[in-house]
């Protein structure tokens, strides 16, 4: 594959995504969004959030046209807005994600209800809802033209049911998603619970010789980390496969570190 120019890459960012006249990103933000964009792209992950600013989709949209010219990828993408969050996918490896995700009961949904003590397993009902939830995104999904000489394209989906904390954990690939009852707020109960922290980085030369790619990072309860262990070696043993067919990637690192925080945001 050929190298590309960091230069042009953080031009590009520079120029599309700048929200009114605030400052633009970084040269290493820039670089680092360019690597989650090819990482959708490969296939080693079904979407990314786009949270480096408020930008909308217009500007994101322009952003992919532009780096696509630059050479980055030629592979479609497709910006999805979920409530004004702009997630940026690879569509054929996010309808593959959602199916398995409604075919088995191997992706675990993690109760951190502000009513409960600690984090447990969804109780069925609720996550029969949940996959009632992805079966609409699915629908969705599979029903945007298969076929289409655009490698950009947009569309919009919503639904008020839905809790967006476990929507975009389920959106993003990870092997575990938190969810919780809203009756109380948005408050959960990991405030002090020992977390384990899975971090997912590679190295993309392509882009720069000395860029790090960070490409999942999510948590599990340590309380339940023994019983979800067989399903998040799965999960790893599957990316570690993808990664090995692909050839924008190297050194792939999969780590993990305990922590316990005062609050916790989702």
């Amino acid at each position: 594959m050929a190298t590309l120019s960091p230069q042009l890459l953080t031009a590009a960012a520079q120029q599309n995504l700048r929200p009114g006249r605030k400052k633009g990103l970084s040269p290493a933000a820039s670089l680092h969004l360019a690597g989650e964009i090819l990482a959708v792209a490969s296939g080693l992950k079904p979407a990314l959030l786009y949270d480096y600013n408020s930008v909308g989709v217009d500007k994101i949209e322009n952003y992919l046209q532009q780096i696509q010219g630059i050479g980055l990828t030629r592979h479609r993408l497709h910006l999805l807005n979920i409530a004004d969050n702009v997630l940026i996918l690879n569509l054929e490896k996010t309808a593959l994600w959602l199916e398995m995700l409604l075919l088995t009961n191997k992706v675990p949904f993690i109760d951190v209800s502000a009513s409960r003590t600690c984090p447990g397993h969804c109780e069925p009902e609720y996550v029969e809802s949940i996959k009632g939830h992805i079966a609409e995104i699915l629908a969705h999904v599979k029903t945007l033209p298969s076929i289409t000489s655009q490698l950009v394209t947009t569309s919009e989906i919503f639904s008020a049911d839905w809790n967006l904390c476990t929507i975009f954990g389920v959106l993003l690939g990870y092997p575990a998603s938190y969810t919780f009852t809203t009756e109380q707020g948005f408050d959960n109960c990991l405030s002090l619970t020992p977390l384990r922290v899975f971090t997912v980085q590679a190295s993309c030369c392509r882009i720069s010789k000395d860029l790090r790619v960070r490409m999942y990072s999510f948590s599990v309860p340590e309380n339940l980390y023994l019983a979800m262990k067989e399903a998040l070696d799965a999960w790893s043993g599957n990316l570690k496969d993808v990664f090995s067919a692909q050839n924008d990637f190297a050194n792939l690192c999969i780590s993990t570190e305990v922590v316990s925080l005062a609050a916790v945001a989702l």
